[in-house]
């Protein structure tokens, strides 16, 4: 039907002129054409139903697959929470037990109880961590033995010291005090854990424990503590020294005591027999040297004579004598406290560039270098300048004396916190370690060039000291030596 509808069509439409047939509506193609057009609406529209019912049943299927992936996911994801709590209830308890047991372990409680899990690594884990606390606990109290041994070894050696120690943390509070010093200085109470100086009533020891603390050293020799023993008044040198960590932090100090009652006494006998023998030797031994120089002067002797010689030499022998004679007086005037001062202030550059004039000729004679260096901007100090300019000369004349040719000598001075350092350096011999501690003893010599009875230095020490300062020497033995003063401005 469909193929002789289109023919008929056809044919219609390609005949020309009066003979194209006449679309009626009672012809043949028209009602050819109607059913034609029927049946095509019938199956476009059967057409259109398929394609809803296959785009219903692609939805359907869509929304299926996605009901199931969605299913499949949740499934999943309950079976991965069931598997995780499972994996957190096996590993997680004993992983929190071990946590547990190592901040135990971490404060130092060994007794810790290790879990017990049925998976082999966790099992494994536990078991080296046991050994791993055994081994810890093991060390622990070999050092605590180690540490309780070298201790009490520590303390018997501090106990069994003549001198009285006493051991102070940080804070200056009492750690440990050897019998000697609890003797001397706490027979009346307890001191463990005491702040020191409130325990003595002394705030000058408290502030000089404080500085020493703090990373500073004493400025000036300390005075003797007055204590009471046994109802006896008696004399304590002392002195603080810091104790420092390897990393330099101070950690405590340690103070040393020493009972010099007997030994005070014994100088003030000694400086009192010096002043009056000095003072009875001084008169007639001016008296024979200058009775001597006016002999002197009239004898007649060739230069060359043994004469000459022998009257030069008795000369200088009695200049010796008189020089050794008024530095006696002075060093007992300067030990006893009779000795007073006439302060005023003082330029520090002028006061080194005159002693630079003093030396410059005698160092040129030995081919010795005489070096100036001073600071710009030093404030003026006030001190006796003609005790201070005497302690400049006996360190210059001792630099002269142990340098050799060709050396030199430096003259320094600068500013140091509060205080004028003036410092005076060679390039000598130096000093031998062992020595040094007495150095400035009097009548002691050091070196291999010793001239004069060892009293320049300690009467140097004793200028330095009345004038609130502080004299120390630095030296290393073939490196020559620095001798400085600190004197308050």
């Amino acid at each position: 039907f469909r193929s002789d509808a289109h023919r008929l069509f056809v044919e219609a439409t390609d005949t020309p002129g009066p003979g194209r047939p006449e679309l009626l509506e009672d012809s043949d193609l028209s009602r050819t054409l109607d059913v034609l057009r029927n049946r095509l609406l019938a199956l476009h529209q059967v057409a259109m139903e398929n394609i809803s019912n296959d785009e219903r049943s692609a939805r359907d299927r869509t929304l299926l697959i996605s009901g199931l992936l969605g299913l499949i996911g949740i499934a999943i994801l309950v079976v991965g929470f069931i598997t995780a709590h499972s994996i957190a209830r096996r590993f997680g308890a004993p992983i929190e037990t071990l946590a547990k047991a190592a901040d135990k372990i971490g404060q130092g409680d060994f007794d810790v109880t290790l879990p017990v899990s049925g998976v082999a690594e966790m099992s494994s884990l536990s078991r080296r961590f046991g050994l791993m606390a055994e081994a810890l606990r093991l060390y622990r109290a070999s050092n605590t033995e180690a540490l309780g041994s070298g201790r009490k070894r520590l303390l018997a050696v501090l106990d069994s010291i003549d001198d009285g120690l006493v051991i102070l943390d940080r804070h200056g509070r009492i750690e440990h005090a050897n019998p000697v010093a609890t003797r001397q200085l706490f027979s009346h109470g307890d001191p463990q854990g005491q702040d020191l100086g409130t325990m003595l009533n002394n705030p000058a020891l408290t502030q000089a424990v404080q500085r020493v603390l703090s990373g500073n050293l004493l400025e000036e020799t300390p005075q003797d503590l007055v204590v009471e023993v046994s109802g006896e008044s008696r004399l304590l040198t002392w002195g603080i020294s810091p104790v420092s960590h390897d990393d330099g932090r101070n950690i405590g100090a340690v103070m040393v005591v020493r009972d010099v009652t007997e030994q005070r006494a014994f100088e003030r006998v000694r400086n009192d027999f010096v002043l009056r023998a000095s003072h009875e030797l001084r008169t007639p031994m001016t008296g024979m040297h200058m009775a001597f120089g006016l002999l002197a002067e009239r004898l007649k002797f060739p230069a060359e004579s043994r004469e000459r010689d022998l009257v030069r030499t008795v000369d200088e022998e009695m200049h010796r004598l008189v020089r050794l004679i008024n530095d006696l007086l002075n060093f007992s005037r300067y030990q006893s406290g009779t000795q007073k001062l006439e302060l005023q202030p003082c330029d520090v550059a002028d006061l080194l560039r005159q002693a630079n004039h003093r030396f410059i000729g005698p160092a040129a004679e030995k081919h010795i270098e005489l070096d100036l260096e001073i600071a710009e901007g030093l404030p003026p100090i006030n001190i006796d300048r003609t005790q201070i300019e005497r302690v400049l000369d006996n360190l210059i004349g001792n630099a002269l004396r142990h340098t050799p040719e060709g050396g030199t000598i430096r003259l320094q001075a600068r500013c140091q916190d509060e205080r004028v350092a003036i410092a005076v350096e060679d390039s000598g011999d130096g000093i031998p370690l062992s020595q040094q501690g007495r150095i400035f003893e009097p009548f002691v010599q050091v070196g291999r060039k010793k001239g004069g009875v060892g009293l320049g230095l300690a009467l140097c020490r004793e200028i330095v000291q009345l004038h609130g300062g502080r004299i120390a020497l630095r030296s290393q033995q073939g490196k020559g030596s620095r001798f400085y003063l600190l004197l308050p401005v």
